[in-house]
C-alpha cells in the first residue's frame, strides 16, 4: 500500500489525499468518519482532503445527510493523469527547442588514459551515420571492437592511423608523420568525432609530468573543428600520397617552402608538417 501512496504521490495527489482515495476505493459511499479511520488520518484533515479532492473531480459527494463521498474509478484516474502528463511532454518538446539559442553544449575535461578510452568508446556507441578518428595503433587496438560494431550497423567509418595498423574495415588514411607528431606534440593524440554532433580530442600519451587530459563536448562548433582537423589531415595525406613528385617540385624537401610560408620560425607546429 505504501508503494501505491507513493505512486500517486508523483502523479502530484499529496499523502492525504492518496490514502483518503485508496480509502474510498476500500468502501463507498462512505462519510468522511467512515473515511478518516480507514485512511487512518484525523477527522478534520479528512473533511479538508475530501474537499479538495471534490475540487480536483477526483471525488464526489450526495446531496444526502449525512453526506457521503465516492471515488472516481481507478481506470478514469489513470486515463486523466495520463493525458495531462502527455499533454505537457507535447508541450515541452515543442518549446524546450525554442530556447536552445540561449544554451551552450559543455566543454568537459576528462583525464587519465582509461576513461579517455572508455568514453570514446562511448561517443562511438552513440554514433549513427558517421565516425571520423585519427588515432595510434595502441588506442586504436582498443576501440576496434567498437568501431568495428559501427561499421557493421552501415556506419561510414574513416581513420587516420599515425602508425602501422590493420584494419579491414572502412576507409584508412596512413599518416606519413607520425613519430615526428609524437615528438612535436608529446606522445599520443586522439581526434574522434561522430554525426557533426559529438567529439572528443587530447593526450592518451603524454611527456613525464604532464597529465594525459582530453576535451570532450557535444558543442557542434568545437565537434566540427575536430572534424576539420582530420579531414583536412586525410586531405594531405591522400595528396601527398598520389602527387609525392609535384609536392617536392613546388614545396621542397619536406614542404619546407611552404612551411615558410605558413609557420613562423621555431615553430612547434613547423616540425609536425
Amino acid at each position: 500500500m505504501d508503494e501505491i501512496i507513493e505512486k500517486l504521490k508523483e502523479l502530484g495527489l499529496n499523502s492525504y489525499e492518496s490514502k483518503v482515495y485508496l480509502a474510498l476505493l476500500k468502501k463507498y459511499p462512505a462519510t468522511g468518519y467512515e473515511i478518516s479511520k480507514i485512511a487512518d488520518i484525523p477527522q478534520s484533515r479528512a473533511y479538508d482532503t475530501l474537499k479538495a479532492l471534490e475540487k480536483a473531480q477526483i471525488v464526489t459527494s450526495s446531496t444526502t445527510k449525512p453526506q457521503t463521498f465516492m471515488p472516481i474509478k481507478p481506470k478514469e484516474l489513470t486515463k486523466r493523469y495520463k493525458r495531462k502528463i502527455d499533454s505537457t511532454i507535447d508541450f515541452l518538446e515543442k518549446k524546450l527547442p525554442n530556447i536552445k539559442e540561449k544554451y551552450h553544449e559543455p566543454i568537459l575535461n576528462i583525464s587519465g588514459p582509461a576513461k579517455i578510452i572508455e568514453k570514446s568508446i562511448e561517443i562511438i556507441n552513440n554514433a549513427k551515420k558517421e565516425i571520423y578518428i585519427e588515432v595510434w595503433a595502441q588506442d586504436f587496438k582498443f576501440l576496434e571492437k567498437d568501431l568495428l560494431k559501427a561499421y557493421n550497423r552501415g556506419l561510414d567509418i574513416k581513420i587516420v592511423g599515425y602508425d602501422e595498423f590493420s584494419c579491414p574495415f572502412g576507409t584508412v588514411f596512413k599518416h606519413t608523420g607520425a613519430m615526428i607528431s609524437e615528438h612535436s606534440f608529446g606522445k599520443r593524440f586522439l581526434f574522434l568525432a561522430v554525426d557533426d554532433s559529438e567529439g572528443i580530442f587530447g593526450k592518451t600519451e603524454a611527456r613525464k609530468n604532464e597529465d594525459t587530459d582530453a576535451v570532450w563536448t557535444k558543442n557542434t562548433d568545437i565537434v566540427y573543428m575536430i572534424k576539420s582537423f582530420i579531414v583536412h589531415d586525410m586531405y594531405l595525406i591522400d595528396i601527398e600520397k598520389h602527387f609525392p613528385e609535384q609536392l617536392r617540385y613546388f614545396y621542397g624537401a619536406g614542404l619546407k617552402k611552404l612551411k615558410d610560408k605558413v609557420l613562423i620560425s621555431n615553430s612547434r607546429f613547423e616540425e609536425q608538417m
